[in-house]
């Protein structure tokens, strides 16, 4: 078996198990119909439990935000190539077991069975099926809504490190004034000859003024 067949075998969903998330927080996004998933599995190994098979390792339930539930189920897919099965393919799959909608809590009996659906579609994404969608040139469920995405010049650098605790600098106010974490460096390094964070600051010019240093204005 070359390294890529199964891979490209499944990499490409049609279009008619493609669907266009209309609403929610995963407008915009793909979904694929399970069942597409399920017949692909059947053309390339054979029929659930003689060329592929899943096994249910765990299930459970955790809490969630604002009184919310969410179901989880982990899996393990076994598919054959040839005599050869192959060694476990783990995928976790979650779903809302009570949701807090429009009209109050909602509490769903299916839960477990739609974690399950997720988590083989998990483990089938490791075998490379649907990967055309998945790939970064398309969006789906899985990927973070581009406009949310932080660019290169919105990241902002670490800021100025003290010199005697060695944490980052931050910004400070002492009540009259505020500095951002570089005029704090400026300022201690003027007074002190290093950057100092604000709580550096104080002790130092409190050790100076015990020693009897005359003060330094920044």
């Amino acid at each position: 078996m070359e390294n890529m067949e199964i891979y490209n075998a499944l990499r490409t969903p049609p279009e008619t198990a493609k669907k266009q998330i209309g609403g929610g927080r995963l407008k915009g996004m793909t979904d694929i119909n399970p069942m597409w998933r399920i017949k692909a599995l059947t053309e390339r190994f054979g029929p659930c439990g003689f060329g592929w098979v899943y096994t249910i390792v765990d299930k459970h339930l955790e809490p969630g935000a604002n009184g919310e539930i969410a179901a989880f189920v982990d899996i393990e897919l076994y598919v054959k190539d040839g005599e050869t099965w192959s060694k476990p393919i783990p995928g976790t799959g979650g779903a809302a077991f009570i949701a807090n909608e429009q009209k109050g809590a909602y509490t769903s009996d299916e839960c477990y069975k739609m974690a399950l659906t997720d988590a083989l579609s998990v483990a089938c994404k490791a075998l490379g099926m649907a990967a055309d969608v998945y790939w970064d040139k398309d969006r789906t469920k899985y990927d973070q809504p581009h406009d949310t995405i932080p660019s290169r010049n919105t990241i902002q650098p670490p800021g100025p490190k003290c010199s005697h605790c060695g944490n980052e600098i931050m910004p400070y106010n002492d009540g009259k004034k505020a500095y951002t974490a570089q005029q704090m460096a400026d300022r201690s390094t003027q007074m002190f000859g290093v950057p100092l964070c604000a709580k550096c600051s104080k002790a130092e010019g409190k050790l100076r003024a015990d020693q009897g240093y005359p003060p330094r204005e920044a």
